[in-house]
C-alpha cells in the first residue's frame, strides 16, 4: 500500500466518523421506532442494510404501519432520495474513471455528506478515488447499521433526539458542508432559493416532498445566473501536482 493510499484512507476515515457521530442518534431511533411499529430486529437491520436512506426509512415504516398501499410508500421513498439522482449526474465528472462495479458499489452508499464531500474534495483539485470513496461510504454505513440493531434492541428506552438536544447534530453538520461551497459563483442566491423553496413547498404541498422541491429551486435559479469568468484549473477528477 502506498503512502498516498495510506492518506486517502486516513482523510476518508476520519471524515466519515465524523458524519456517523451526527447520524447516530438517528440510526438508533430508527431502530426503535421500526420496532414500535411491528418489525423485528432482523428485519429492521435488513431494511438499514438494503435501503440505507435515513429518513425514507422512517417514512416507510412509519406508512407501513398504517396499511398505506405499496405504490405510495415506494412514491413516498422517492419523493425523499429524489435528490439523489441529482447527486448522482453532478458527481459523475470526479467518478468517470471508476469502473462500472465501483461506480454501482460508491453510488449505493452516496449519502448527502458523501456528496457533499465529494464535491469538496473535487474542487481543491484533488482526484477522487474508489479507495477514498468506499472508505467514507462505509464508515457511515457500517456503524448506521450497527446502530440501528442497538436501537431495535433498546427500543423505547432512547426516546426522542430532540427531548435531550443532539438532534441538531445532523442540521449542524450540513451546515457546514454548505458553507464550505460560499466560495462558488452564485452561492448566496442559490442557497437563499433552496431555502426559501423547501420552506414554501413544507407549507403548501408537505413534507417530503418539500426536500426535493427545495433542491430544484435552487437548480432553476443556477441554472438562469451567469457564472463567473473563471475556469478550474484542475479538470474534475484529476490529480493536482504534488497529489498522488
Amino acid at each position: 500500500m502506498t503512502p498516498a493510499t495510506k492518506e486517502e484512507i486516513r482523510d476518508a476515515f476520519r471524515r466519515g466518523i465524523a458524519v456517523a457521530i451526527a447520524a447516530a442518534p438517528f440510526a438508533v431511533l430508527f431502530g426503535a421506532v421500526a420496532v414500535d411499529n411491528g418489525l423485528s430486529v432482523a428485519e429492521a437491520a435488513l431494511m438499514s442494510a438494503t435501503l440505507y436512506a435515513g429518513a425514507s426509512q422512517l417514512v416507510g415504516v412509519e406508512l407501513f404501519n398504517h396499511s398505506v398501499a405499496p405504490w405510495l410508500v415506494v412514491l413516498s421513498i422517492f419523493a425523499v432520495n429524489f435528490r439523489h439522482v441529482l447527486y448522482s449526474a453532478a458527481i459523475a465528472p470526479h467518478i468517470r474513471h471508476f469502473t462500472f462495479w465501483e461506480k454501482a458499489t460508491s453510488l449505493f452508499l452516496l449519502t448527502d455528506p458523501q456528496f457533499a464531500e465529494t464535491e469538496r474534495r473535487a474542487d481543491a483539485g484533488i482526484r477522487v478515488g474508489y479507495v477514498w470513496s468506499m472508505v467514507l461510504g462505509l464508515s457511515v454505513y457500517v456503524p448506521w447499521l450497527c446502530l440501528t440493531v442497538v436501537g431495535a434492541f433498546l427500543g423505547n428506552l432512547i426516546g426522542d433526539p430532540k427531548a435531550i438536544g443532539i438532534d441538531v447534530l445532523l442540521p449542524i453538520y450540513f451546515m457546514g458542508l454548505v458553507l464550505g461551497f460560499r466560495s462558488r459563483a452564485n452561492w448566496l442566491p442559490v442557497v437563499l432559493a433552496s431555502a426559501a423553496g423547501s420552506i414554501l413547498a413544507l407549507h403548501f404541498v408537505g413534507s417530503p416532498w418539500h426536500v426535493s422541491l427545495g433542491a430544484l429551486a435552487g437548480i432553476a435559479v443556477a441554472a438562469v445566473l451567469p457564472l463567473e469568468d473563471k475556469e478550474s484549473a484542475v479538470p474534475a477528477g484529476e490529480t493536482v501536482e504534488g497529489e498522488a
